[in-house]
């Protein structure tokens, strides 16, 4: 999702009056992604929310990734069925392999 701010404002955070907008996955934003995306799975994170405006990578969101409704109703589609599922399999297969599955390994489950 893009997010595009309102006229004279900097910010174009959705709370703070930025409008999301549909946009298309390009070969430069999956290439900034998977620079990331071997720390990111080394250090466990699951689902996190990388934050580009151009072509520079600004922000990782790895508390709080955000957007998934706004983009649930955006390309009405229920991510958040999906990432709850995920997350339900991985409690389970860390229940049941207790101490031997680390997060890096659950990340990518």
């Amino acid at each position: 999702m893009k997010r595009v701010n309102k006229s004279g404002d900097i910010r174009s955070n959705i709370h703070a009056g930025g409008k999301p907008e549909k946009t298309k996955m390009t070969d430069q934003i999956l290439e900034l992604a998977e620079i990331v995306r071997p720390k990111l799975v080394q250090d466990g994170m699951f689902l996190v929310g990388i934050d580009i405006v151009g072509n520079k990578l600004m922000e990782i969101n790895v508390f709080s990734p955000g957007g998934l409704n706004v983009m649930g109703e955006m390309y009405q589609t229920d991510f958040a069925v999906e990432v709850v599922k995920s997350i339900e399999k991985k409690v389970h297969y860390n229940n049941t392999y207790e101490d031997y599955l680390f997060n890096s390994r659950l990340a990518t489950m």
